[in-house]
Order: structure tokens, then C-alpha cells, then sequence
């Protein structure tokens, strides 16, 4: 089971707490939609802005994001593989 949830309506005259819970979800825009995995502290955010939030249930999985590592060692990395072809 996963939460589909849709920014509805402008965060402008939030409070500082509601704003910080649209970022926790992943919102930015106007209408933008995530589709997050269904727990209780999900909900529980959902609840709080849920003035300016549309959500509905949906069958399957919500998508699970990779980690990404930070951009220095990235470049690191890249640079010791390419020193590692040269030699």
C-alpha cells in the first residue's frame, strides 16, 4: 500500500511547522504529487497539512530512493578510475 499526495494549494501564509512537513513529504510546487510509502508517521504528517494536501490510498509500492554519495567523493572516485586506466 502506498499514499499518493498532491501540494493542492499554496504554502505561502503557512506557519514555519507546516512548511517544514511539506519538505519532509517531498513537496515543492504547486501540484506536485508523491507517491510515499503508507505509515503512521506519514499519515501523521498528511493530517497536520492536510488543508493544503490531497491524498488517497493506492494499491503497490511506493518507489525506494537510492542513497546518493556526496558530490566530493563521487569526484574522487571518478578521478582515482580514470588514474586507474591511464597506469
Amino acid at each position: 500500500m502506498a499514499l499518493k499526495v498532491k501540494l493542492t494549494k499554496s504554502y505561502s501564509g503557512a506557519s514555519e511547522d507546516q512548511r517544514a512537513t511539506i519538505a519532509g513529504l517531498g513537496l515543492k510546487k504547486f501540484g506536485d504529487e508523491r507517491l510515499l510509502k503508507d505509515t503512521p508517521a506519514i499519515r501523521g504528517m498528511v493530517f497536520k497539512v492536510k488543508h493544503l494536501v490531497a491524498s488517497e490510498v493506492v494499491d503497490g509500492e511506493a518507489p525506494v530512493r537510492q542513497r546518493r554519495k556526496p558530490r566530493s567523493i563521487r569526484m574522487r572516485d571518478a578521478a582515482r578510475a580514470k588514474q586507474g586506466q591511464k597506469a
